[in-house]
């Protein structure tokens, strides 16, 4: 299995792997599943400043896809980032989230972030093991704050340090100046 950063080319199978979530299930809250394109332009608004990962095997099927993303907009957050990981069905059990999350960690890190979130439909049990694995700690719950598939559904937010906060805060440093 090979980590490397997703590509325009790879919005097919990412797609692939998020419509089943958006459609069957309330683990997301998109209604509709995004389209190979919108996921695309997703990857590339993202780079260089949060990485977006996929694991694919030999042949190039992608098992899994994690990727960062702005906390909020505006600029006093961006030493912060929300976290997520999604993995096709039938690679599920298999550590694909494990190392996906390890390796975005690790490049979190080396670019300066200070925090990561990630936020989950609840119930979610596989999620909260995952990241409380990676040391997050749920620190709240927005009760009933999403309504999807015929029920309210709440939403519980872990949290997990990455690097020590300074004063001042070094800017983050972007993919393309990590030599790693």
């Amino acid at each position: 299995m090979t980590i490397r950063q997703a590509r325009a080319s790879d919005a097919v199978q990412i797609a692939e792997i998020y419509a089943p979530y958006v459609r069957d299930t309330a683990i997301s809250f998109e209604d509709v599943p995004p389209t190979e394109n919108e996921l695309a332009a997703r990857i590339a608004a993202r780079w260089p400043m949060h990485p977006w990962l996929i694991e694919e095997d030999q042949a190039g099927r992608i098992a899994g896809y994690a990727y960062a993303a702005p906390y909020r907009e505006r600029r006093a957050y961006q030493w912060v980032c929300d976290v997520s990981v999604y993995v096709r069905g039938d690679a599920q059990g298999g550590g694909v989230g494990r190392r996906l999350y390890g390796r975005l960690f690790d490049l979190l890190i080396a670019q300066g972030y200070t925090a990561a979130y990630g936020g989950m439909t609840l119930p979610n049990p596989a999620s909260a093991a995952l990241h409380e694995r990676f040391g997050f700690e749920r620190f709240a719950i927005y009760e009933h704050v999403g309504f999807k598939l015929g029920a309210w559904r709440s939403v519980g937010w872990w949290r997990r340090d990455l690097a020590p906060r300074q004063t001042p805060q070094p800017d983050i440093i972007p993919l393309t100046e990590l030599h790693l």
